[in-house]
């Protein structure tokens, strides 16, 4: 069985969140990886505290966990590093200002 490096793991995860959002189908095609490595990975990501959507398309359908994830990454930003995080997460800023004031909860059941 291959072993990845860390580098490539995250590599390959960063395709398939926002702002990029590729299929796990196509990015197993282009980087060679079985689809449910690429699943583990993205779980894996996600319960080191990482956003990463279930459903990358909409943000509003984010678990509670990953919208949390998002109000405690970008609690300290200012203006313009909320908007530069906003672009590479492929959010809104309003979004997370909405997340801040009223924010997501979150049950340990919550993938």
């Amino acid at each position: 069985m291959p072993r990845y490096s860390e580098e490539f793991k995250e590599q390959a995860v960063s395709r398939l969140i926002p702002p990029n959002a590729q299929s796990v189908a196509q990015v197993s095609r282009e980087v060679g990886v079985p689809a449910v490595t690429l699943y583990n990975w993205r779980n894996q990501y996600r319960d080191r505290g990482n956003a990463v959507p279930a459903d990358p398309s909409n943000p509003e359908n984010w678990s509670g966990k990953n919208k949390l994830a998002v109000v405690i990454e970008t609690a300290a930003l200012n203006e313009q590093e909320l908007s530069a995080y906003c672009r590479e997460k492929g959010l809104y800023v309003e979004q997370v200002r909405r997340w801040r004031g009223n924010p997501p909860i979150y049950n340990r059941g919550d993938k």
